[in-house]
């Protein structure tokens, strides 16, 4: 098996979702005992989260680097970043390594044409919503994407940050997110993607009523089978 490296603590509750499944799907693959090699950087996000607020992007970008290459030296053979808005920096991080940086919005895109759509409606955190680099990736994959309304951006973003991100699940924004899912859908949203790990904690496929494309999941399965040889 081949060894991943993992840019984790984005916050520390997606990196515990990542190592669960990526640990999970290799013992389903090989079965008994057998579990993931893998390698992990946490951050402390605080610094981080400061860093996003304030438009500090190449002092984040210093830090993912600098993670990115502590890793390899480790023996990573591919990476990871754990979260969605820090792909902001992952041009940055790839250029500063030898080794693949399996990217999220490649994974997730491959998942929404394989499964016939062409639309989808993009949730996660303002940052991620607001800004082109994970939504031009999937422009620039032939898929149309449409993000909510500022009202709507405001009320994600704070149930990401505020709830979230320090292990609150509340029914009301479960609620209040389905029904911003439902309005893009009558929008002619065929699907939505879940772009923030903390997304997939609340959200639940029979929340929604178009189908949802879990990054985290994706980009997870997408790391286990770089893991077991087969990406």
């Amino acid at each position: 098996m081949r060894t991943l490296g993992l840019i984790g603590g984005l916050t520390w509750e997606s990196t515990a979702l990542y190592y669960r499944l990526l640990n999970e799907a290799v013992r389903d693959a090989r079965g008994g005992l057998t579990s993931a090699p893998l390698l992990v950087h946490s951050f402390d996000f605080a610094p981080i989260a400061a860093m996003q607020s304030e438009g500090r992007w190449d002092d984040a970008a210093a830090q993912l680097v600098a993670a990115a290459q502590s890793l390899q030296t480790a023996g990573a053979q591919a990476l990871m970043i754990c979260a969605n808005t820090m792909h902001k920096v992952a041009p940055q991080t790839q250029d500063a390594v030898r080794i693949p940086v399996i990217h999220v919005a490649d994974v997730t895109a491959d998942a929404v044409i394989g499964a016939g759509l062409s639309d989808v409606a993009i949730l996660g955190t303002r940052y991620t919503m607001e800004q082109p680099f994970l939504l031009d990736r999937f422009r620039g994959r032939g898929l149309t994407v449409g993000v909510p309304d500022p009202a709507d951006r405001d009320l994600i973003h704070t149930a990401i940050y505020d709830e979230l991100a320090q292990g609150r699940i509340e029914d009301a924004s479960r609620e209040a997110i389905a029904h911003v899912v439902a309005t893009m859908a009558a929008k002619g949203a065929q699907g939505v993607v879940l772009a923030c790990t903390e997304l997939e904690l609340l959200l639940d496929p029979d929340d929604l009523v178009i189908p949802s494309f879990p990054t985290t999941a994706l980009h997870a399965a997408a790391g286990a089978a770089f893991i077991l040889g087969e990406g």
